[in-house]
C-alpha cells in the first residue's frame, strides 16, 4: 500500500529555485528493497552540480536529488533477511535522497552504530569511500608518503587527511579562508595552506625539499596546474572534483563557466611519459552499481581508527535551500547536513 511522503523535488535542471517540495506518493518496498524513514541527508557538490545540470549523471526529467543518508527501516520488501523494521542504518541512493522516505536496495545500506548519531550517520559513506577509494585504490597511498589534500577543513579532506595519517603521511591541507585554519589544526595535518596566487610557492615551502607522492584534486584551474608540475616522478594526482566550476548564486553565471572550461589546464600524455606522473578521476556514482568494490572499501575502512565524521551545520528539512547557499558559498567546514526529523 502506498504511503504519501514529502521530497524536494526539481522538474527542471538550472537553478535552485526549481528546488520544490512537494508531497507524492511512495509504493511499498520490493522484494529485494527496504523503505527508510530518512532522519538526516548529507550535502554533495554533486547535488548542487545536478540541480544547476552540469553534471552527466544526472537523471532525465524530473527528479529527486541526494545522494546520501540515515534513518530508520519502516517496511521490508519479502526478500530481505538482514534488515528488519525499526533498524537505524545508513546508506547511499543514485539521487533520491531529499526526501522524508525513499526505498532502497538493500545492498546499499549498512547498519548505522549505535552511538553514532543520525546527522553522523549522513556524513560518512559519500566522504569516506571519496576519500579511500581515491587515496588507497587508485592513489596507490604507502606508508609516509608526502599527501596534498585540497579542501582540507570540508567532508573529504577531513576523513582523506585521516586515511593519510593511517600510513603515517605527512599531510598538506589547503582551504579557501583562513577562517578554517582551525579545523586544520584540529585535524592534525602537517602542513596548512591558504589557497592564493602564490600557491606554487607556498606549496614548495611547505614541502621543504620533500617529493609530492599524491594529490587529492578538488579544485581546478590554476591549483591543478601548480600542484601537478610539483608531483614527483611515480606521482599520482586524483581529481574527485573542480570546485572552481561551483557557483555561489541560485544558477550559474554560464559565461564565466565557459571561459573557465575552455581555458582549465590542458595536460599531454606524451609529456606525462616523460615526466613519469598520473592524473586519474573518478566521481562516487560510477562505484554505486558495483557493490563488491563499496563492500571491501567499507570492510578496509573499517579496519583503520577514523574516529566520527566531522558534522559542520545541521539545517531543518524546510531549511534546504539555506543549507545549500551555505554549502555553495564555501564557508562550511566539516559535512552540511540537513534533518528531517525535529
Amino acid at each position: 500500500m502506498e504511503m504519501q511522503r514529502q521530497a524536494y523535488r526539481i522538474d527542471k535542471v538550472g537553478s535552485t529555485s526549481n528546488l520544490k517540495l512537494v508531497t507524492e506518493p511512495l509504493d511499498d518496498p520490493q522484494g529485494h528493497e527496504v523503505q527508510v524513514e530518512v532522519h538526516a541527508i548529507g550535502l554533495n557538490f554533486a547535488d548542487v552540480f545536478a540541480i544547476h545540470g552540469l553534471y552527466s549523471a544526472t537523471p532525465k526529467g524530473s527528479f529527486v536529488p541526494g545522494l546520501e543518508f540515515s534513518g530508520v527501516i519502516s517496511k521490508i520488501g519479502k526478500d530481505i533477511a538482514n534488515f528488519k523494521v525499526g533498524d537505524r542504518i545508513m546508506g547511499v541512493t543514485r539521487f533520491g535522497g531529499y526526501a522524508s522516505h525513499l526505498n532502497i536496495d538493500d545492498r546499499h545500506i549498512v547498519p548505522l552504530a549505535d552511538d553514532w548519531s543520525f546527522e553522523e550517520g549522513a556524513s560518512y559513506l559519500v566522504q569516506g569511500m571519496t576519500a579511500y577509494y581515491a587515496l588507497v585504490f587508485l592513489g596507490g597511498l604507502q606508508k609516509q608518503h608526502n599527501v596534498l589534500i585540497h579542501s582540507g577543513a570540508g567532508g573529504v579532506g577531513i576523513m582523506a587527511n585521516r586515511i593519510a595519517k593511517c600510513y603515517d603521511a605527512f599531510t598538506i591541507g589547503t582551504i579557501g579562508s583562513n577562517k578554517k585554519m582551525n579545523v586544520l589544526e584540529a585535524e592534525g595535518f602537517d602542513g596548512k595552506i591558504v589557497r592564493s596566487k602564490n600557491f606554487g610557492q607556498d606549496l614548495e615551502k611547505v614541502l621543504d625539499g620533500r617529493e609530492l607522492n599524491l594529490i587529492v584534486e578538488t579544485i581546478g584551474g590554476e591549483i591543478f596546474k601548480a600542484g601537478y608540475n610539483l608531483l614527483a616522478p611515480q606521482g599520482r594526482m586524483v581529481v574527485v572534483g573542480a570546485s572552481q566550476f561551483a557557483s555561489p548564486g541560485t544558477k550559474p553565471n554560464y559565461i564565466k563557466l565557459l571561459w573557465k572550461f575552455l581555458t582549465r589546464p590542458k595536460i599531454d600524455p606524451q609529456q606525462m611519459i616523460q615526466e613519469n606522473r598520473s592524473v586519474m578521476g573518478f566521481n562516487l556514482i560510477w562505484l554505486y552499481e558495483k557493490v563488491d568494490v563499496m563492500d571491501d572499501i567499507l570492510q578496509e575502512m573499517s579496519q583503520l581508527d577514523l574516529g566520527k565524521p566531522m558534522v559542520g551545520q545541521v539545517f531543518d528539512f524546510d531549511q534546504i535551500h539555506d543549507a545549500i547557499k551555505l554549502f555553495q558559498s564555501g564557508k562550511s567546514t566539516g559535512k552540511v547536513v540537513v534533518k528531517t526529523k525535529a
